[in-house]
């Protein structure tokens, strides 16, 4: 089976295993010659409660997620991948990958790590990377790492 993927997503927290999956993101883009977005989700349902405490709690996270985007797009130009685009969104990841973004750049592969940073979310409703393969449009790749 020959699969051509021209709009690849990579989801990405900035854990260890979206390490891993922006390598194999980067890896398949070039075998393809595809657009990779490079996506980071602002997980702002913490919001209210830490807003009470720190007032600059969003700036800080778009601080980190645009720090975050500019190191991989950095290593993807590195790569060889000419079309690269950044894509920094607000509200819960595990919908707003596979249902807005994955919508707006009329992806056909979104790739994102096995766990991420948020291990007591994974315990209460499960991971991001379930509920972007249940509710993706498209093929799901779930990268895990590599000592597993």
């Amino acid at each position: 089976m020959n699969v051509n993927y021209q709009n690849i997503i990579v989801a990405v927290d900035g854990s260890d295993e979206a390490d891993n999956a922006i390598k194999k993101a980067i890896s398949i883009a070039k075998e393809n010659n595809a657009r990779l977005v490079i996506a980071h989700v602002i997980d702002t349902r913490s919001f209210a409660t830490v807003a009470a405490y720190d007032q600059s709690i969003a700036a800080k996270s778009d601080e980190f997620a645009n720090e975050l985007l500019d190191k991989y797009i950095v290593q993807a130009t590195a790569a060889g991948i000419e079309n690269v685009v950044k894509a920094i969104e607000f509200g819960s990841p595990r919908a707003v990958v596979p249902r807005e973004i994955a919508t707006k750049y009329k992806a056909d592969l979104i790739v994102c790590g096995a766990t991420g940073l948020n291990a007591v979310e994974r315990f209460i409703i499960g991971s991001v990377s379930e509920g972007i393969t249940r509710n993706a449009p498209c093929d799901v790749l779930i990268v895990r790492s590599s000592d597993q």
